[in-house]
């Protein structure tokens, strides 16, 4: 990143930690009837009444989830949440609230947390959730985030992984692949500028994927567009891993095999001309990719004509008896095994 040597900063030891966890919070406002008490105490009070609660969290470490070279902790702030708002959403309930800890080098002063913060706060305002807690610590390794996400719904309204039936269709939301393109770019560029510092990056054209990969959105109209369309998915994921890896997951939950068909992975024409420009084929990076957090879902057969040409989702297979096994079926109409490749947080990958 290039700093503005001109920009005063101030070291965290100034404020010390309440100090910089009230300040850092103090623009936050309630906006949830279910907060009964948010930051400024030992711990928060959550009223859900009669209602299920939710609870999803996610760790993201420098180095191994982001990289600050091209990442601003602004968009940083912003997709932590998202991330685990997808969660939530993955089981068809409402977000509610949030907690954030962090622990941070001395490599980063006030500045750079109100930053990361600012991304916190237009989340929270975004998407209509509290702020309610969250802790800060040191760190002799640059910047670890954690969020956790608060959720409620209905018991009957709750979807869970292990619901699909034979025959269920299998649909998504949304398009595959660009989140993960956005940081091929990403990572291109940031070589260059290794390379050559004056050279400023072009990304015009690649707007889309940069944005998909640096802020994403959570599908939180996903649940109202079933609702509309009076449809309860039968099993829901959310895709952070990759698609592979989330059909994988509804099958093995559901003890079924599927078909996914190729010629139905929905690709944004971005998607396409940058996968050839990359040597990548686009099923593979749709397959594969990750971070895209669109919502994959299955509904019984009997709700296809609901679903069928409704341009926010796409019906991409079906499922089928477990001995029948999991397969991608080509555009040749040959049917090939379908293994996760996408992302494993205890695989080395590139971040």
């Amino acid at each position: 990143m290039i700093e503005d040597k001109s920009q005063s900063k101030t070291n965290l030891s100034e404020l010390g930690e309440f100090g910089l966890i009230r300040h850092l919070t103090e623009h936050f406002k309630i906006t949830q009837d279910s907060t009964r008490k948010g930051v400024g105490d030992d711990a928060a009070v959550i009223d859900h009444a009669s209602l299920k609660t939710l609870v999803t969290t996610d760790l993201l470490i420098e180095g191994i989830h982001f990289n600050l070279t091209y990442m601003p902790l602004k968009h940083l702030g912003y997709k932590a949440v998202m991330v685990n708002l997808s969660d939530v959403y993955a089981m068809n309930a409402e977000a509610t609230q949030i907690t954030v800890s962090i622990a941070v080098s001395n490599r980063f002063p006030l500045e750079a947390l109100e930053e990361l913060y600012a991304g916190i706060q237009l989340a929270c305002d975004t998407y209509q959730i509290d702020l309610v807690g969250g802790d800060t610590s040191s760190s002799k390794t640059g910047l670890i985030l954690s969020v956790t996400a608060l959720g409620t719904s209905a018991e009957k309204d709750i979807v869970y992984r292990d619901g699909a039936k034979e025959n269920d269709l299998l649909v998504v939301s949304g398009d595959l692949g660009a989140a993960y393109l956005g940081l091929q770019v990403l990572e291109r560029e940031r070589q260059v500028f290794d390379v050559n510092p004056n050279q400023q990056p072009d990304l015009d054209q690649y707007t889309y994927l940069i944005e998909r990969q640096l802020k994403p959105e959570a599908r939180k109209d996903v649940s109202k567009l079933l609702k509309d369309l009076k449809i309860k998915p039968t099993s829901m994921i959310d895709i952070s891993d990759g698609l592979s890896s989330e059909v994988i997951h509804l099958c093995k939950s559901s003890a079924l095999g599927c078909n996914v068909y190729e010629d139905k992975l929905p690709l944004d024409p971005q998607v396409i001309s940058t996968s050839e420009e990359f040597n990548m084929d686009s099923t593979v990076v749709a397959l594969n990719g990750g971070e895209d957090y669109e919502l994959l879902f299955t509904i019984s057969q009997n709700d296809f004509n609901k679903v069928k040409g409704n341009p926010n989702f796409s019906i991409i297979g079906h499922m089928t008896p477990e001995n029948e096994g999991i397969h991608l079926v080509t555009r040749a109409n040959q049917k090939m095994e379908l293994t996760a490749q996408g992302w494993d947080a205890m695989l080395k990958n590139d971040a």
